[in-house]
């Protein structure tokens, strides 16, 4: 059994929510090379790559799933919104127990499935961070009356729009939770001791409130400005560099591998042995004879090799590799 100590870095899980206008998408757009699973189409005034507008459930998790497989195409994945996608969730849902409704499932259970089928998005958007990419969701926020089941009066408190089966399970999946909201002022008038809210700054919540949810494991001051700049830090600092020597692509290995088995496949059946083919590609003056396969360019193999095979198959066989002079060696 392991055990390790220190910071682990990795890409951020963000949840980001608040009223409908005040800049969900925008601030969103800001992320290091961002691609948007755009639901409602709220990116259309925005130059962002985004995927085709998902049409039902399972055009998220494809689109989920293609960005886990392919870590190139973007640094952050935004879904834009999470309520809108809960409602294409909801509608597969149904569909799947064939009703009309999701409370039409009896007491309770359209929720809990609809609560399992919204898991396994969430499991999937795992997968991209496990691949080095920040996700973002974004939510419109609601407000609705709190009251405190061991307490006298009640409170307006925001929440994110959302079922409250998903809502929690989003919370607590992420690494931070943003509210953003106007913040107004309320000044007295000295003479007349009315008062009257002004201002409509845009401000972002960070820790939690009994007004409000906000998490952050980052030190952040408990409320910032609407800026992006004010989580830059923290959210590219874990973006490494690229780096000059890695790999090729997992597509490009993937390819050249294919050509060395097929080229093996065809030596194994025809009774072909590396010293004969070596020997057969060096008196046709294309390589050194003590060159190996994996030297070859795998253009080469495809097209003089694999795709001449019977003709420098024949040939091959005809050599008299006990009696050759062998002019081509390095």
């Amino acid at each position: 059994m392991n055990i390790t100590s220190g910071i682990i870095p990795g890409a951020k899980k963000v949840v980001l929510y608040g009223p409908e206008g005040i800049g969900k998408s925008t601030f969103s757009s800001k992320f290091p090379e961002p691609v948007f699973i755009d639901t409602e189409g709220s990116t259309k005034s925005l130059d962002v790559k985004r995927f085709d507008a998902p049409k039902k459930w399972e055009d998220i998790l494809e689109a989920v799933d293609y960005v886990a497989k392919n870590p190139d195409c973007c640094k952050t994945l935004i879904i834009d919104t999470a309520d809108w996608a809960e409602l294409l969730c909801i509608k597969y849902t149904c569909q799947k127990g064939s009703v009309n409704g999701i409370e039409d499932f009896g007491y309770g259970k359209g929720y809990t499935y609809l609560q399992e089928n919204f898991k396994n998005l969430l499991d999937r958007l795992d997968a991209v961070i496990d691949s080095g990419i920040n996700v973002v969701c974004t939510a419109h926020a609601k407000m609705r009356k709190f009251e405190q089941p061991d307490e006298m009066g009640a409170y307006d408190r925001w929440e994110m729009k959302l079922t409250r089966q998903v809502a929690p399970m989003l919370k607590e999946w992420a690494d931070m939770v943003l509210f953003a909201n106007y913040k107004t002022y309320v000044i007295e008038d000295d003479k007349t001791k009315s008062k009257k809210a002004q201002g409509g700054k845009r401000v972002m919540y960070t820790t939690h409130n009994p007004c409000w949810d906000a998490k952050n494991r980052d030190g952040l001051a408990d409320c910032v400005n609407f800026d992006y700049g004010e989580i830059k830090a923290i959210i590219e600092k874990n973006i490494q560099k690229p780096d000059t020597k890695k790999a090729k692509p997992k597509t490009e290995q993937t390819k050249e591998q294919t050509i060395f088995d097929k080229l093996r496949e065809l030596m194994a059946k025809d009774e072909i042995d590396e010293e004969r083919l070596t020997m057969a590609v060096a008196m046709k003056g294309a390589y050194f004879s003590d060159a190996k396969i994996e030297d070859y360019d795998p253009a080469f193999i495809e097209k003089n090799l694999i795709g001449q095979w019977e003709g420098f198959k024949k040939y091959a066989k005809k050599l008299d590799l006990n009696n050759l002079e062998i002019p081509f060696k390095g």
